[in-house]
């Protein structure tokens, strides 16, 4: 089976691209741009990564941006991602910035955009892997600064498929960003919002993302089965739920695989994903291996997951029906 998912076509849908930050680009991104660092060595930054909670993982999260300085750095953050993607067998990823994390400490946000999008044409010349960029914002600073940052990307347009919404959800419901929001979807952008796992007011958290915001996805979402009404709703709208087993396992305690059976059963379209995975010692791949390996998931239903990532990622239906080929080919090698 470790073959088997390990040659198996991958969608990836929740990947924050500053949480791929491997100490070993850490360190020589430091070095190159002069940037003080407690750790010398790679074992040392991995020791550090201690977390309990959503709120002490971001502390080191945001602490570990702060080697990214230049188009350069963003250029060589996105290309490590997506190389080891490729060898994953990533076909097609959608990737997740937080402008906002960079321009809030000085870093113009062009030089982030151009940095990354060079590197998904490069990625896509060199090894064939699609990706597209969702811009999200921080949910623990004001919605103006919102509305300022959906403004600056704007120019920018063509090179952002969606907006998101992330960071520290504890007194950041949904319905603060509404305005902001709102104007996304006029400005032609997808949306998203993360709703993560067993957060206060969790399940009011997602009611707002359906009925305020109307969001075409929602990330991580677990929480959705407290409430079979939101349950319901999720199904009828054929939304997807972006979770992630191991970054959920860091962050509360539990992987949620349960939670994963649970929306298999019910039909949901769930799909797996990495979320952080440098910091959490585990890419996509690592992923499916866990949840495999705690449900006893066939090949069938592996399948079935990828198939629920291609199907509700924001893809042309040409495109996505190639890649969905793809998948049901690899399928029928193994008799599925």
């Amino acid at each position: 089976m470790r073959s088997f998912i390990a040659g198996l076509p991958k969608c990836e849908l929740h990947l924050h691209i500053e949480g791929t930050l491997e100490p070993e680009l850490k360190l020589a991104l430091a070095e190159r741009n002069g940037v003080p660092l407690p750790h010398s060595t790679v074992e040392e930054v991995r020791a550090a990564y201690e977390f309990d909670s959503l709120a002490s993982f971001l502390v080191g999260y945001y602490d570990g941006m702060r080697v990214l300085l230049t188009e350069p750095d963003f250029y060589d953050l996105a290309t490590a991602y997506l190389r080891r993607a490729s060898a994953q067998n990533v076909r097609y990823a959608e990737i997740f910035f937080d402008p906002q994390a960079h321009t809030s400490r000085g870093v113009p946000f062009d030089v982030v955009i151009r940095g990354l999008r060079r590197a998904l044409l490069d990625a896509e010349r060199t090894w064939g892997v699609r990706a597209q960029l969702i811009m999200c914002f921080l949910r623990d600073f004001q919605a103006e600064y919102a509305m300022a940052t959906l403004l600056e990307s704007l120019p920018y347009r063509e090179w952002i498929v969606g907006v998101g919404l992330d960071s520290d959800e504890r007194g950041n419901p949904p319905e603060k960003f509404a305005e902001v929001f709102a104007r996304a979807r006029r400005e032609g952008y997808l949306l998203t919002m993360h709703c993560d796992v067993d957060q206060e007011n969790s399940t009011e958290h997602i009611r707002q993302c359906l009925e305020v915001i109307g969001v075409d996805r929602i990330d991580h979402g677990v929480n959705a089965l407290e409430d079979p009404a939101l349950v319901a709703e999720i199904a009828r709208r054929g939304l997807g739920l972006t979770v992630c087993p191991i970054s959920n396992g860091y962050v509360t305690g539990d992987r949620k695989t349960d939670a994963i059976r649970r929306m298999l059963d019910l039909g949901l379209r769930v799909t797996i994903n990495s979320d952080d995975p440098s910091y959490f010692q585990a890419y996509v791949g690592e992923n499916l291996e866990a949840v495999h390996e705690a449900l006893g998931l066939t090949a069938a239903e592996l399948v079935r997951l990828e198939h629920n990532a291609f199907e509700v990622a924001w893809l042309p239906r040409t495109i996505r029906d190639a890649l969905l080929a793809e998948l049901n080919a690899y399928a029928a090698t193994a008799g599925l």
